[in-house]
């Protein structure tokens, strides 16, 4: 079995949707330009409240990947 390194980044992700969304958005994104994006963590999660509902959600994550 062969040993794997991998680096960790921060990210915040958004969405007027859903906080599943917002990760969603935010691993997307970041696998635009980072290959082998192997895990995620959320560390926060908040949202903008606004009338009383929930207008905004903001997810922050941290996600491992593979170095080549």
């Amino acid at each position: 079995m062969s040993a794997h390194i991998y680096k960790k980044i921060e990210l915040v992700g958004s969405s007027t949707e859903s906080s599943d969304k917002a990760v969603e958005n935010a691993l997307a994104r970041a696998a635009d330009s980072i290959r082998n994006i192997d895990w995620f963590e959320v560390m926060e999660t908040r949202g903008h409240v606004v009338k009383g509902k929930v207008a905004h959600w903001q997810v922050v994550l941290k996600a491992g990947f593979r170095l080549d």
